[in-house]
């Protein structure tokens, strides 16, 4: 149903990523932009009023008939959800306490990780912060749709459905494609969610429950502030790989829509990313944009020149890790060869 995608495959450059060049181009022209880095003074405490918010949310929701509770999921509580979603991402950058206190920021991101209902925080760190040094590698930037997606999701009521899904599609699509041994932290991480859980279904009942766990997987779906996932790096333009957004949604989702800016400048928290802007405008005035994360959700569900082959994709290259790592798979058993 719907219109046939017209792409068949992603679109494979050469080049490498834009944003360092363009970080030490923009250094080089405004050094003073050093200055924005740093962590977010504030941080910590948005992140206790949103856990402190949802607890209260939960108690009154327990006693609201069902329909109330998933309209307010979607509405309220989802909206939340992803904006704490948002900010596990600016801790996962260590924008809360600074990159000198590497496990205060790993906590934050847990307790703040508990109103979201699903462990995540702690896992989303390592991947994410490879989307940022290898973006567009083919196995090491877990941001990219697979080929199963691709493939898969070409028609416009697909892409419907891809969009509906998006929470298990970008949650779990890392973990699948390429896991990684469990850390203590990620232990840490679900057993501490785990009880959260458990507390609010014994507490405040399943409602309660649903009204957490139903808002995060609803708000990132078809959903506004989801627009976000798409407008980042699907090529609605030919050779652009991101995208920033300029849209009052902004304001509850630490500027994630300064994408561009933050990409250059990962270590800038959210609430300084439109001092970038404003500091070196020509670098940014002539890059693509959007001003609508619904508009964006609609373009790529209707338009045929956009689905999840809509990204640029890069050629896999061997890290130092893995270099250092090759001559050891060529070396033989000498226990076999005895």
């Amino acid at each position: 149903m719907g219109q046939q995608v017209s792409r068949t495959d992603f679109e494979w450059v050469g080049t490498d990523e834009p944003h360092a060049t363009r970080r030490k181009e923009i250094l080089k022209k405004y050094p003073e932009i050093k200055k924005l880095m740093g962590h977010d003074h504030n941080l910590k405490w948005v992140v206790l009023a949103m856990v402190l918010t949802q607890l209260v949310s939960c108690y009154y929701i327990s006693s609201q008939s069902w329909p109330v509770v998933i309209l307010a999921a979607y509405v309220f509580g989802g909206t939340i959800n992803h904006s704490m979603m948002l900010a596990v991402h600016e801790i996962a950058h260590n924008l809360a306490f600074g990159h000198s206190f590497p496990l205060r920021n790993r906590l934050l991101g847990i307790f703040g990780n508990m109103i979201i209902g699903i462990p995540m925080s702690v896992t989303f760190k390592d991947y994410h912060l490879e989307h940022h040094r290898y973006q567009g590698d083919e196995i090491l930037d877990g941001d990219l749709p697979t080929y199963f997606e691709a493939k898969l999701f070409t028609t416009s009521f697909r892409k419907f459905i891809w969009v509906l899904l998006q929470p298990f599609f970008y949650g779990l699509r890392p973990v699948i494609t390429r896991p990684k041994p469990v850390k203590p932290l990620e232990v840490v991480n679900t057993v501490i969610q785990l009880t959260f859980d458990a507390a609010i279904l014994y507490f405040l009942g399943t409602k309660a429950l649903v009204y957490l766990l139903g808002g995060s997987l609803l708000a990132m779906g078809l959903h506004p502030v989801a627009g976000h996932f798409i407008s980042e790096h699907y090529m609605f333009r030919k050779g652009y790989e991101t995208y920033s957004y300029y849209g009052v949604l902004n304001r509850i989702t630490f500027n994630v829509g300064y994408h561009n800016e933050h990409h250059d400048f990962p270590s800038i928290p959210g609430c300084r990313l439109p001092e970038v802007t404003k500091i070196a405008p020509e670098f940014y005035d002539t890059l693509p944009s959007h001003d609508s994360w619904v508009r964006v959700l609609y373009d790529f569900i209707t338009d045929p020149d956009i689905g999840p082959y809509a990204r640029i994709k890069r050629r896999h290259r061997f890290t130092k890790e893995e270099n250092l790592a090759e001559p050891l798979r060529h070396v033989p058993d000498t226990k076999k060869l005895e």
